[in-house]
């Protein structure tokens, strides 16, 4: 796998999740992951898998969940990952 475009494909997906409202967040991801099909620009095929769950059920802050792999060899066992926490009010933490 491509590592950098691997990251340049994951980084662009993880911007679109970051410009969505806190409530589209919640009612599309929370406890309904889903996989993304994404050709780079190299034309290799990669699969973004998608999720959230409460980070703080309390407080209702979600951890978002966006992996990346090209579903060969070792990374199909370990993708390349990021998170980000997201409160009710629409702000980031821990940033």
């Amino acid at each position: 796998m491509d590592e950098v475009e691997a990251r340049a494909v994951l980084d662009r997906r993880v911007m679109q999740l970051r410009d969505q409202s806190y409530e589209e967040l919640r009612d599309t991801w929370l406890l309904r992951p889903d996989c993304e099909d994404v050709t780079g620009a190299s034309g290799i095929w990669y699969q973004v898998e998608i999720e959230a769950l409460w980070d703080d059920k309390k407080a209702r802050t979600l951890r978002m969940f966006v992996a990346i792999d090209d579903g060969r060899g070792w990374r199909a066992f370990a993708p390349l990952t990021t998170t980000f926490v997201v409160a009710p009010d629409g702000t980031f933490l821990g940033e």
